[in-house]
C-alpha cells in the first residue's frame, strides 16, 4: 500500500505560480514513477506530467510544456509540480498518482495509487 497526500492548491490570479506537493508513505521498498493528473467536471482525467523513479525521465502534456515542471525528492518521498504562468484553463482538481511499472504512461488506469486531489483555481 502507498498513501499519497497532495498539498499546495489554492486560488491564484492568471499569470501567477503555485507549487503542488505530493507526499508518499507506505511501501518504501518499491520504485515507481509519479504522475500529476488533473480533472474538471467537463473533462476526463488527463496527465499533466510524470517523472520516473530516478528523475531522469519526464513527460508533459503539450498544454503545460514550458510552464510546469515536475521534480521529486526520494529522500523526502515527495514529488512536486511547479506551475508558472497559470491560465484560467489550468483550473482543475490536481491528483498525484504512483505507477509501479515506473513508466511515463498517460493512461490513468495504469497508475496503482492515487491521492485525494487538491483544487487549483486560476482567476482571470
Amino acid at each position: 500500500q502507498v498513501q499519497l497526500a497532495e498539498s499546495g492548491g489554492g486560488l491564484v490570479e492568471a499569470g501567477g505560480s503555485l507549487r503542488l506537493s505530493c507526499a508518499a508513505s507506505g511501501r518504501s521498498y518499491s520504485t515507481y514513477s509519479m504522475g500529476w493528473f488533473r480533472q474538471t467536471p467537463e473533462k476526463e482525467r488527463e496527465l499533466v506530467g510524470v517523472i520516473s523513479w530516478t528523475g531522469g525521465r519526464t513527460n508533459y502534456a503539450d498544454s503545460v510544456k514550458g510552464r510546469f515542471t515536475i521534480s521529486r525528492d526520494n529522500a523526502k518521498n515527495t514529488v512536486y509540480l511547479q506551475m508558472t504562468s497559470l491560465e484560467p484553463e489550468d483550473t482543475a482538481v490536481y491528483y498525484c498518482a504512483a505507477n509501479f511499472a515506473d513508466s511515463l504512461s498517460s493512461a490513468p488506469h495504469e497508475y496503482n495509487y492515487w491521492g485525494q486531489g487538491t483544487q487549483v483555481t486560476v482567476s482571470s
